[in-house]
């Protein structure tokens, strides 16, 4: 993990130079001049010991976000899901349904520009794969107790394709991180993805202006690009870049 992901999650967490140093034992000076750019190297230790204290936890309070449907049963199944009103959105994850917040025009903008570039990329190239936004869903641990809404999904087998849902573990994810759904979206699903066979998990931080990318088979922790960049697409080998310089104008345009 290095320091730009650090301080990211530090920001998230809310915690002070103090709070860091009282969790890893390391003097709060030392951490001062780490954030701060002072020290250019760090024993295994002390990065071991900062990345325990700030990387996102599976399960904690912080990603357990509280629903109405919880009160009434222990634990939900698709049956619970598929009798729900047509209008009321919600995610269903390890039995517990969690409520999904209308999305923003940025949000939006975001999801069409990427996906366009993707679905172009695949049809220039002539590919298998197929590119697909929410609302879509998608059983990805093929039980009954999970079905999740990506903002975008790359799907590249046709087997998992069935008529009511994607069954199984797409390929490529990206989130549109939001004050609602963000630590849901980087701690909870962060590692259901990984844990379901997801290569590649992207989070856009629209406010922040980055990109987190995580491309599971090659690394454990995520690359941190800019708005300002093209982000190589893993799964593609690299050979599709999306161009977040015409997502962050776009974005500019709109007011986000």
């Amino acid at each position: 993990m290095n320091i730009t992901l650090m301080e990211y999650y530090r920001e998230l967490k809310g915690y002070t130079y103090e709070k860091i140093s009282e969790l890893t034992g390391i003097p709060m000076e030392t951490i001062r001049k780490m954030f701060s750019g002072e020290m250019e190297t760090l024993d295994s230790e002390t990065l071991q010991a900062l990345e325990e204290a700030l990387k996102p936890k599976q399960y904690g309070n912080e990603v357990r976000e509280t629903s109405v449907y919880q009160v009434e049963k222990k634990g939900y199944t698709l049956e619970d899901y598929y009798a729900l009103p047509d209008e009321q959105r919600v995610e269903l994850i390890d039995g517990k349904f969690y409520d999904m917040a209308a999305p923003t025009t940025g949000h939006q903008d975001v999801i069409f520009r990427v996906s366009r570039q993707i679905a172009d990329y695949i049809d220039h190239q002539k590919g298998k794969c197929s590119v697909w936004i929410a609302p879509v869903d998608v059983c990805l641990d093929r039980d009954d107790k999970t079905m999740v809404q990506p903002d975008i999904l790359i799907v590249c087998a046709r087997d998992k394709i069935t008529k009511r849902c994607i069954m199984g573990a797409p390929d490529f994810v990206m989130e549109i991180l939001s004050e609602s759904t963000r630590k849901k979206d980087m701690c909870l699903k962060l590692h259901k993805y990984e844990a379901a066979g997801v290569r590649e998990y992207w989070m856009v931080d629209i406010e922040r202006r980055i990109v987190i990318a995580y491309f599971f088979e090659n690394d454990d922790f995520p690359t941190i690009y800019g708005m300002g960049e093209k982000v190589p697409v893993g799964i593609f080998g690299g050979g599709l870049q999306i161009d977040f310089r015409i997502i962050e104008k776009a974005l500019a345009d709109i007011g986000q």
